[in-house]
């Protein structure tokens, strides 16, 4: 990273902090792709956001300047850097009142950098990044393609993570426009903030994986091979797009932070002792990391109790079962995350059949929904007793009873036999592995191994030591 850049400064920061931010390489179709959604999903919002931008340079501006005309109308404030050229300041968008300019000199290393930061009432995103240097290219060299032009850095919604960057980027304007800054300040300090909702999100959050899909459509590049690797780039950010929606839900319950987590570890656990094959074991553990992107609850059901709809994994829109339930309807928009959508939608199936969406009953539930069903609720009732129970083999206990009082009804009984087995391990001092992905290195989910791209080590909380 280059020295005084904002990039650097932030990573600076958070060098040995306990959450160390997660960094990824992303070609330019990628940040081209995501910026757009970014930038448009300000176009249907009416919080008028504050903006700060960097192009590198200003011909990139100008490229953007007809969209920043409209964006300005949408938006508070409006901070552009990028170093001097030809037309930078002579363009009308320069001119409208909420349109700020930062000429950069040539030697700052802000110049090498791309960011988008937003912040608005309803949400925060940000894309913060700095081009590879010729010497980090290696023996590739720098691509002649200019989509193959690769940066280094994040995207994220975190708010905590995107204002602090923001005061970065802004006390870097002080550097050349001190009163700017103020103004920029103060409008920063002016928006009130609120906690994202899951509807906030997933509007956002589907509109960046739809302008990643198009951006797969749209790449022209000279050889397969090279077509492949940007393709691969486009497919892990729209993954990362999912992990990043989930665990803003999971940040903002103050009352359950770590439930996906948690829940991931325990669904493993489950999976190991049932020996399910490797690729359901996947499909697992990436339907419990995304397990509370849509709260069914509070979604009626259109369909007549009882109505059975077997699930068919290849079949592509799944009419009958799931056309309800907007957070599994935004999942299903990328083809390798439809079977993931389909069993958080049938998580709140019961085995009697008189759940939801589908009415399914017994074995035509999806096994991985079944297992999700019952180890999020178990966690869900572990978490509950943490504040009222000191003694941990107790807590577990009940817990497991209140989940044996719903098996036959609720819960697959011999699903529960499985968990009482488990929760005899946890007495007995069982460490459960509470797994924390990387959403800056999500293919794992696709086509690795969960074990080279997660962190382990944290441990189910101990309850009561």
């Amino acid at each position: 990273m280059l020295e005084g850049s904002i990039l650097q400064k932030l990573e600076a920061a958070h060098r040995h902090s306990k959450r160390p931010i997660q960094y990824g390489v992303y070609y330019k179709n990628t940040l081209v792709s995501l910026c757009h959604a970014l930038e448009d999903h300000i176009l249907t919002d009416d919080s008028t956001p504050l903006v700060i931008t960097a192009f590198q340079q200003g011909k990139w501006y100008l490229q953007e300047a007809e969209r920043y005309a409209d964006i300005a109308k949408k938006s508070g404030q409006i901070a552009i850097m990028a170093s001097l050229d030809t037309g930078f300041a002579e363009h009308p968008t320069s001119q409208l009142p909420n349109v700020n300019l930062v000429g950069l000199d040539s030697t700052d290393p802000v110049a090498e950098e791309w960011h988008l930061i937003i912040l608005a009432p309803g949400y925060t995103a940000m894309v913060i990044c700095q081009e590879l240097s010729e010497a980090d290219y290696g023996s590739s060299g720098v691509p002649a393609s200019d989509v193959e032009r690769k940066f280094y850095g994040l995207w994220t919604f975190e708010p905590e993570l995107v204002k602090e960057t923001a005061e970065l980027a802004i006390s870097h304007i002080g550097e050349y426009n001190p009163e700017l800054a103020q103004k920029l300040k103060a409008h920063k300090q002016a928006i009130q903030s609120r906690l994202a909702t899951p509807e906030d999100l997933s509007a956002v959050v589907s509109r960046v994986v739809d302008y990643l899909q198009t951006g797969q459509v749209n790449i022209s590049v000279p050889t397969a091979t090279r077509h492949q690797a940007l393709d691969g780039n486009l497919v892990s950010n729209e993954i990362q797009a999912f992990l990043r929606m989930a665990q803003i839900i999971d940040a903002t319950d103050t009352t359950n932070p770590m439930a996906a987590a948690e829940v991931v570890a325990l669904a493993e656990t489950m999976g190991q002792l049932l020996d399910i094959p490797a690729w359901q074991m996947k499909r697992l553990r990436f339907a419990a990391l995304l397990h509370r992107i849509d709260p069914l609850q509070r979604v009626e059901s259109v369909l007549s109790p009882g109505t059975s709809t077997r699930y068919q994994e290849d079949v592509p829109t799944c009419a009958l079962s799931c056309p309800l339930v907007p957070g599994a309807q935004v999942l299903r928009t990328m083809p390798q995350l439809r079977a993931i959508a389909q069993i958080i939608t049938h998580q709140t199936e019961y085995w009697d059949g008189t759940g939801e969406p589908a009415g399914l009953a017994g074995d035509e539930i999806p096994l991985e929904s079944r297992i999700l069903a019952l180890v999020a609720d178990f966690q869900w009732r572990l978490n509950q007793k943490e504040n009222s129970l000191d003694n941990r083999e107790e807590i577990f206990a009940q817990a497991l009873e209140e989940c044996r009082q719903l098996q036959s009804y609720r819960f697959d009984p011999k699903l529960v036999d499985t968990l009482a087995l488990l929760v005899m391990g946890l007495q007995q001092g069982l460490d459960v592995p509470v797994v924390t992905p990387k959403a800056s290195t999500s293919m794992w989910l696709l086509n690795s191994r969960l074990d080279s791209e997660s962190k382990t080590g944290e441990q189910i909380r101990s309850y009561g030591k």
